[in-house]
């Protein structure tokens, strides 16, 4: 009796080791259903068909992103802060629209995008990451340009630089003599605008004005650049 069992037993371990062995060739060989080719659809697909499909999502043209950027309240609000802020400049007979100006660390280019509405055309913008046709690729830490080129040079963020006095000092350097650098921190005073005016090696301080700059409390810092020596 035991062995009849027993032998009942391995017939049925080696007929479910068939059908597993065969099940699985199967599945090996047989196309699966979601990567049977379709026929061709002439709509536009927003979403792979399944998980096979190589086609990946169309990418959105720079020409409509940029006006889907600029057209929206956001953009546009921060714009008017850089353009009243520009404004000020104008009236002290510092900014004029034939001036050269850099804005350094630029971002999406607002402050670009500002200048050029109050009738400054020469304008560069220049980010770690370009954002075309407003802000161009560079290291704001080692600019490519030639020393003293420009009148005017702008950054609302030295806060996020990863070497202050190297960020600065590349201002300086392609700012022409009695030319401004211009930078806008959080609001600050005392010690705090003393270690951000010594950073400027090469500039004086010609005054920091308290500020509300795109909703926030900001110091807008400005200095005149000096001959070396």
């Amino acid at each position: 009796m035991e062995k009849h069992i027993e032998s009942l037993l391995k017939r049925i371990s080696w007929g479910s080791i068939t059908i597993a062995t065969l099940t699985l060739m199967s599945m090996i060989i047989q196309t699966p259903d979601t990567c049977i080719p379709e026929t061709p659809n002439t709509s536009m697909t927003k979403f792979p068909r399944s998980s096979c499909d190589s086609n990946h999502r169309r990418h959105l043209p720079i020409d409509k992103k940029n006006h889907r950027l600029w057209t929206s309240k956001a953009w546009n609000q921060q714009v008017q802060s850089y353009v009243q802020l520009f404004g000020e400049l104008q009236n002290r007979r510092l900014l004029a629209n034939h001036s050269k100006v850099l804005c350094v660390s630029a971002g999406a280019g607002h402050e670009v995008r500002a200048l050029n509405r109050i009738g400054v055309s020469d304008v560069t913008g220049v980010e770690v990451i370009d954002s075309l046709p407003l802000v161009s690729r560079a290291d704001p830490h080692n600019l490519p340009f030639f020393d003293g080129i420009f009148d005017l040079a702008f950054t609302a963020h030295l806060a996020e630089a990863l070497f202050p006095l190297r960020f600065v000092q590349e201002m300086e350097r392609t700012v022409r003599n009695g030319g401004s650098c211009v930078v806008v921190v959080e609001r600050c005073g005392g010690e705090e605008l003393d270690q951000i005016v010594g950073l400027f090696r090469k500039s004086r301080l010609v005054n920091a004005v308290n500020i509300t700059f795109n909703g926030a409390q900001m110091t807008r810092i400005l200095m005149r650049t000096k001959a070396s020596g």
